[in-house]
């Protein structure tokens, strides 16, 4: 028997993401989203996919133009992700708003979709696949440009945003030797 993951339940809550500045044009008007689910599954050829609601205006924007902006949201761009997350666009013009705040935008240069000024990167997505999963819809885009900055991405998790902080190590070499030789005599 399957069960639901409430939003914002405990189990969700030890879920990490980034959070990707999804940004379309189309019916709506430029529009900009938060999107937590926000993806890089492939290298060849370059993949992301985001996941959201149908409900929302980027959906209705990407469906129709096929293409759309992944901006990852940098550490210091916690204001403007949550503009881009604290509103529809259906009622209100959140590019507007976030120009009015000093936050800055320029033309996609192979799409016809604003993307994010000082994002940590920029990738320009053409949509390549549509795949329905519970009550979110999966937009699969393959990159036709990126670009990254030095900037370190904001993290999210249980509602918060957070910065990279202590690195964890890797295990040392002689552990990881140690695993190799128990992988080793384990095989099937």
């Amino acid at each position: 028997m399957f069960m639901n993951i409430e939003h914002g339940s405990d189990v969700a809550k030890k879920f990490v993401t980034n959070v990707g500045l999804i940004t379309s044009t189309g019916q709506h008007g430029d529009n900009i989203m938060a999107a937590e689910w926000t993806y890089h599954v492939s290298y060849e050829p370059g993949l992301v996919v985001i996941s959201l609601r149908p409900s929302r205006a980027t959906y209705d924007n990407i469906v129709r133009t096929k293409e759309f902006g992944v901006s990852i949201c940098a550490s210091d761009q916690n204001v403007l992700s949550s503009i881009a997350g604290g509103s529809s666009g259906k009622h209100v013009d959140k590019i507007k708003v976030l120009k009015e705040m000093g936050f800055e935008f320029y033309k996609g240069k192979k799409i016809g979709v604003l993307m994010v000024e000082d994002a940590a990167a920029n990738i320009e997505c053409k949509l390549v696949k549509e795949i329905t999963l519970g009550d979110h819809v999966i937009l699969v885009g393959e990159a036709v440009e990126a670009s990254a900055s030095e900037k370190q991405p904001i993290i999210y998790s249980a509602g918060k945003y957070w910065k990279f902080g202590e690195h964890v190590q890797k295990p040392s070499q002689n552990i990881l030797n140690d695993i190799d030789n128990l992988v080793e005599k384990n095989k099937k």
